[in-house]
């Protein structure tokens, strides 16, 4: 089996240059610096400790006649 050599490579890229255009390759290859570097930037959210857990109060759901005077307040 052969692998590509320099000329393939070459070849190739310059099919992929005439089929979509110079803009529309560099568009996409900062597409992908821009994903790259989201991709760090999450791992390196995840490298942080994380904060403590807040206490949420819970509150009792509004009853049927609560939630009505609610929606004829706003009407």
């Amino acid at each position: 089996m052969m692998g590509l050599s320099l000329p393939h490579i070459l070849l190739l890229a310059l099919v992929v240059l005439l089929l979509f255009g110079g803009g529309r390759v560099s568009g996409l290859m900062g597409d992908v610096a821009k994903g790259i570097k989201s991709f760090k930037k999450g791992l390196a959210d995840d490298d942080e400790p994380q904060k403590p857990m807040t206490k949420i109060e819970a509150q009792p759901a509004p009853t049927v006649i609560e939630a009505e005077k609610q929606t004829d307040k706003q009407a």
